[in-house]
């Protein structure tokens, strides 16, 4: 993975357009301190999706640096519903950490958060190196070692979670934190496309979706994933995790709630009141 580069400024109050790397610690200083913010865009009109995520990759570098190991990506806006409401016809990428993982049934440490929803992920473990272009869903599918329910925990440094796709995509498209099911089963063995879940909270299903709702298959997102990052230079590396996208909408969560997705065949998952 190579770095890339960004106008270094200090001293600066907020961004200003062409501060690649003021933006990307203003965005983890707003995630440290749990502050929601105005988008970047207000002060960077003319910003780019390419310079988005030219911040996004300058604010992971600072991660790392500060002792995260990269475990992974995460697709955002991959529902049909959603690209409509941001009026897009593509989903987004980011980058997870190992500070973003949470233990199955643990409480939600509302202390990390600002305004948190939940939504309930396909997840892919990788077996082998998938690398773009040209990646269909089907070779990123042999690709994949295992697969989990999840439920993905999304945190929008925005102010009421209002943003472009370039703010988004920015904010590393709203992560933080992750919970991984406790079943692991063979690709092979599942009808991804088909596979159903409920969304519950304290008791109350909110939503419901089949696999069919993330690019029409689960493996459609993580070859667009494969090809978005070949593109780049860069691959899914084996033993990653992919978060293939909300199967539902993301549902606001409140203190001391109680989160669980109910998969087909991939069990439940859940997060604990606290």
């Amino acid at each position: 993975m190579t770095a890339m580069e960004g106008t270094q400024i200090t001293g600066s109050t907020d961004i200003r357009p062409g501060d690649v790397a003021r933006a990307a610690q203003v965005l983890l200083d707003a995630e440290r301190s749990r502050t929601a913010r105005g988008p970047i865009t207000a002060l960077w009109p003319d910003l780019d999706l390419t310079t988005a995520y030219t911040i996004q990759f300058e604010a992971l570098r600072r991660r790392l640096d500060r002792g995260e190991r990269l475990i992974g990506v995460k697709l955002g806006l991959t529902s049909r519903a959603k690209q409509r409401r941001m009026r897009i016809d593509y989903p987004s990428l980011a980058w997870l950490t190992d500070a973003m993982v949470l233990p199955a049934g643990a409480p939600l440490p509302r202390e990390r958060l600002i305004h948190p929803r939940a939504e309930p992920e396909i997840v892919f473990v990788m077996g082998d190196r998938l690398a773009g272009p040209g990646v269909t869903a089907a070779t990123a599918l042999r690709a994949v070692s295992s697969v989990h329910g999840g439920i993905e925990i999304i945190d929008s440094r925005y102010r009421d979670f209002k943003f472009t796709m370039q703010d988004a995509v920015a904010d590393n498209s709203s992560s933080g934190l992750f919970v991984l099911g406790p079943l692991s089963v063979a690709p092979e063995r599942l009808d991804l496309a088909h596979e159903a879940c409920l969304l519950e909270v304290d008791g109350q299903v909110e939503d419901a979706a089949t696999g069919a709702a993330v690019q029409g298959h689960p493996a459609e997102a993580l070859a667009l994933a494969a090809n978005l990052l070949g593109a780049r230079g860069l691959a899914i590396e084996p033993g990653w995790l992919v978060l293939t996208g909300g199967m539902t909408d993301a549902v606001h969560v409140t203190p001391g709630a109680r989160v669980a997705a109910h998969f087909t065949t991939l069990g439940t998952v859940t997060l604990a009141g606290g």
